[in-house]
């Protein structure tokens, strides 16, 4: 049996194709003006890359912001649903879902199945998502690469007390000018960043095991000063899996769910 999920979110596409209940395919691409012929594309690379046809998926699911315009999907269901059930499905031990995506950062309370439980989402702002730090990364010059060795490597943080990206980087500037050592102004941008995440985990009520994904999830950086503050080891996936993918693969575990409950009718 092979089912598919497609998340279309507001900075990236994503896809995941099971096989059987495994994975088997994935794909993922910068999210356009056309979100059906992006969710078709990310669509085809997925099967392409899961060595199978379009006609062979029995059931898609689509979530993300632009879920209501996959033209293909049989169903659609909300990020925090999907979030919760692609978490579980790489770390069973999950409790504690951080998805820091593009535009918007969410935690998620979840059961041993990786059922909602609770969520708080920070959705008026982009401070603190992957938006922000690319939009601080230019205003550095630099790679988000680089910027994590540089605040991996930093002994001590700058306080930067803006998460506004237009004021964040005035005061980065100004830290600039007054001779901060690069290292140590990226260092504080890291710490800023967990520590708004940090304060909408505890709204909904910190429960190990705690698991970080989005994009952000990527940077080493932003990940240490997140188990600094909140104080916990982040558990690691149990499979090997991009941490952008999460969502698409919550679809596709829905997907699996949505054919099994047919198959058994």
């Amino acid at each position: 049996m092979s089912v598919a999920g497609i998340d279309i979110g507001s900075t990236a596409c994503k896809a995941v194709v099971l096989c059987d209940g495994k994975i088997a395919g994935t794909a993922i691409g910068p999210s356009t003006a056309s979100p059906a012929r992006s969710a078709e594309q990310i669509y085809a690379a997925a099967c392409q890359d899961a060595g199978i046809t379009q006609e062979e998926i029995h059931v898609v699911v689509g979530t993300g912001y632009g879920r209501a315009l996959v033209p293909f999907a049989d169903e659609n269901v909300s990020e925090l649903t999907c979030h919760g059930r692609g978490a579980s499905f790489v770390a069973p031990r999950a409790r504690t879902v951080l998805d820091i995506g593009g535009q918007d950062t969410k935690a998620i309370l979840i059961d041993d199945e990786g059922f909602l439980l609770d969520y708080a989402m920070n959705d008026k702002c982009a401070a603190g998502t992957g938006r922000f730090l690319e939009a601080m990364a230019r205003t550095l010059e630099l790679p988000l690469e680089r910027m994590d060795e540089l605040s991996i490597g930093a002994t001590r943080a700058c306080v930067v007390t803006s998460m506004c990206s237009v004021f964040a980087e005035s005061e980065i500037i100004n830290l600039i000018n007054e001779g901060a050592e690069l290292e140590q102004i990226i260092r504080g941008l890291h710490e800023a960043m967990a520590g708004r995440v940090a304060s909408l985990a505890r709204r909904v009520g910190l429960q190990p095991a705690v698991i970080v994904t989005g994009g952000v999830a990527k940077s080493r950086g932003v990940l240490r000063a997140l188990e600094e503050r909140l104080g916990v080891e982040l558990a690691p996936f149990e499979e090997p899996l991009d941490p952008q993918l999460i969502g698409a693969l919550g679809a596709a575990v829905t997907a699996a769910e949505r054919e099994s409950e047919g198959g058994r009718g």
